[in-house]
């Protein structure tokens, strides 16, 4: 049924949805990727399109940009939408030796500042992780591939322009590979919902070094991890979440 934030009607939505953070991205997968595409949203111009990616219906929606905004997007596409997997896809800042630009990283789990979780009155902190199926079929399709992918640890931020400037360093201390801005809210969600989330990231900037990709250079370096989250979505819808 639509919602105050998309237009879209019950079917209209594929059960797997690749969930970028820019609706121009969106509409770039839409393009590239996918046959017989029709768009379901584009409220606030978070655009939303279902197509067809090698036999497989797949979905392509926008999130926005923090995790109050993705956390309005996936909790709809999974509460109203009958969707059961969203993989996110976007860029991140290496705080890490171990991945640099253009290395794609698969977050098993996902560290936050955030209080999203506050929500939940839970008796402790909780550790939001991703779907281990998605998680695997994603590892297992790199290696197929050749695509070279990192698994650990990433930190969600509420904080672009952080005025600490240990920041950075004090969850690099902890083994965390990279900084982002949604994944936090995506795995709460799936798991309240008992749905299923997977959060994978282009290395767009090293936080440590100062180096990154120009807009250009990232455009082509996501390539690889678009390609990734289909070959990701397809075998995962028929396997049958295997």
């Amino acid at each position: 049924m639509p919602t105050p934030h998309n237009t879209a009607n019950t079917g209209d939505i594929a059960k797997t949805v690749i969930m970028p953070g820019d609706p121009l991205r969106a509409k770039y997968i839409a393009d590239t990727y996918l046959d017989n595409v029709v768009r379901f949203n584009n409220v606030r111009n978070i655009y939303g399109y279902t197509g067809v990616y090698r036999d497989v219906d797949i979905s392509v929606m926008a999130s926005g940009m923090g995790m109050p905004s993705m956390g309005i997007y996936s909790y709809e596409l999974f509460k109203y939408y009958d969707v059961d997997n969203i993989i996110r896809i976007g860029s991140a800042g290496s705080i890490s030796d171990k991945v640099d630009l253009r290395d794609i990283v698969l977050a098993i789990g996902t560290s936050t500042d955030s209080n999203y979780a506050k929500q939940y009155n839970l008796p402790g902190t909780y550790a939001p992780v991703a779907d281990f199926g998605l998680l695997n079929c994603a590892y297992e399709q790199s290696k197929l591939y050749g695509i070279a992918a990192e698994v650990g640890n990433v930190v969600s931020t509420d904080v672009f322009y952080n005025d600490n400037p240990e920041y950075n360093k004090a969850w690099s201390n902890m083994g965390v590979l990279a900084v982002e801005m949604e994944s936090a809210a995506l795995y709460m969600n799936a798991a309240r919902l008992s749905k299923n989330a997977l959060a994978m990231f282009t290395i767009s900037d090293n936080l440590m070094n100062g180096q990154s990709l120009s807009v250009e250079e990232r455009q082509e370096g996501f390539d690889d991890m678009i390609k990734l989250s289909l070959e990701t979505a397809r075998l995962y819808n028929i396997g049958g979440g295997v």
